[in-house]
């Protein structure tokens, strides 16, 4: 018996059922995947707090050092669909083990690094297997749950990532300052080591399914509503990120707050994060197109009160609490995408991550571009509003898209193309 054959458990992955293994528990399965999750979300935010200790030890300059934190993005951008096209054939235990040891690796090599162009090549090498792990775990931890609580399923392995910017991200960054930076991207190593350990112990096997191919899997790029997704999280997200990278000048140069202020607010923002994913994941498995324009404008109106709150500590911090909660608009994509990829869905998840990635450095550029015109770190707030409404614009495309084609089935996969026939 399979998982996906439990009573009351209806099959949720057309691509690949996941196969059970003696004893296998759902929720040590998730908790297993969610170590993954904290140990990327970790490196990937700790990182930036951690560029002033290795940029003088590696003889560089801040803006130099900062392509250091690009590297890795473009890993993420360039691994996410490479990976899961090759590795369609490969059942997906295996190819969470083998992410995470890659993962180990570039993380391990990056607290080794002699220099610049080594660090460049060991954080590209780190970022690689991020999208690709995310979406593989998100397709695992999805099949092991009825439909109408996958997206919750999806936000326990979520959760792990949004924890880390609570709890990882100040750990790495006093071990930093402790005993060096070197020694915050080798806790990530193992903390990866350890999440592969965990994986092969609990995780089903997933075997891919008869005709699973690289072709196969390419098919999900014909699905216009993929796209559309993919665009609203890149779009939609990119607000979000606008703010998050100039939080910390803001807080020093608008709000005039101490230093010692700056990881409690970024924690504050975690815990946004952390309530965002459950609430949206509940929400999602309720309404899932409604949850994500409901997000979406969520994020725009708080957005909006940025300019205004970021004079005064406490109301900035309240802001930033509920900024962060529209973070749950990932596990609400991740989900979606489930629905329109059918069967490529591999694909579909893990660039899920590289569309996240692309708003990573859309809205910090937008909002860099608002400051060069002399508007002010407040204006960046401005900048958000406008990419959340992006996203919503898509996301009202996409479902005026959806209702044009009228499927029986709620959430249509068929192409756009389909709809102009």
């Amino acid at each position: 018996m399979t998982l996906v054959d439990l009573p009351g458990t209806a099959p949720l992955d057309t691509e690949a059922p996941a196969v059970a293994v003696p004893g296998a528990n759902p929720t040590l399965v998730l908790a297993a995947l969610a170590v993954g999750g904290f140990a990327i979300g970790t490196t990937e935010f700790a990182a930036m707090s951690l560029l002033p200790s290795f940029a003088p030890d590696l003889g560089l300059d801040a803006p130099t050092a900062g392509h250091v934190i690009s590297a890795y993005a473009l890993g993420v951008v360039v691994g996410a669909p490479i990976i899961a096209v090759l590795a369609a054939k490969v059942a997906r235990r295996t190819l969470l083990v083998g992410l995470m040891v890659l993962f180990a690796l570039g993380n391990g090599l990056s607290a080794l690094a002699p220099s610049y162009g080594w660090m460049l090549a060991f954080r590209f090498l780190a970022g690689l297997p991020h999208g690709a792990y995310f979406g593989v775990a998100a397709l695992v931890a999805a099949s092991l749950v009825p439909r109408e609580r996958r997206s919750q399923a999806v936000s326990r392995v979520l959760l792990g990532l949004s924890i880390a910017t609570v709890v990882g991200v100040p750990l790495a960054n006093g071990i930093g300052q402790l005993v060096g930076w070197r020694w915050s991207f080798g806790l990530v190593a193992v903390l990866a080591l350890l999440t592969a350990v965990l994986v092969w112990f609990y995780a089903p096997l997933g075997a891919p399914a008869a005709g699973a191919s690289p072709l196969r899997e390419l098919g999900a790029l014909r699905r216009g509503q993929v796209w559309l997704t993919l665009a609203t999280g890149a779009i939609g997200f990119g607000g979000l990120f606008a703010v998050y990278t100039y939080l910390a000048s803001t807080l020093l140069e608008v709000t005039h707050a101490a230093s010692a202020a700056i990881p409690a607010v970024l924690a504050v923002f975690g815990l946004g994060m952390t309530v965002g994913n459950l609430v949206c994941a509940w929400a999602a498995d309720r309404a899932q197109m409604p949850a994500a324009g409901a997000t979406l404008v969520w994020s725009a109106a708080a957005l909006a009160l940025y300019p205004a709150a970021s004079a005064n500590l406490w109301t900035l911090t309240a802001v930033v609490f509920l900024i962060g909660c529209g973070c749950g608009l990932a596990t609400i994509l991740q989900t979606r995408l489930m629905d329109v990829a059918e069967d490529a869905q591999t694909l579909a998840a893990a660039l899920n991550h590289s569309a996240f990635n692309v708003a990573n450095a859309l809205g910090p550029w937008l909002a860099g571009l608002a400051l060069a015109a002399g508007f002010g770190l407040s204006a960046t707030g401005w900048v958000g509003v406008a990419l959340a409404l992006g996203g919503f614009a898509i996301w009202a495309a996409s479902l005026l898209v959806e209702r044009r084609i009228g499927p029986s089935h709620p959430l249509s996969s068929r192409p756009a193309a389909d709809a102009e026939a």
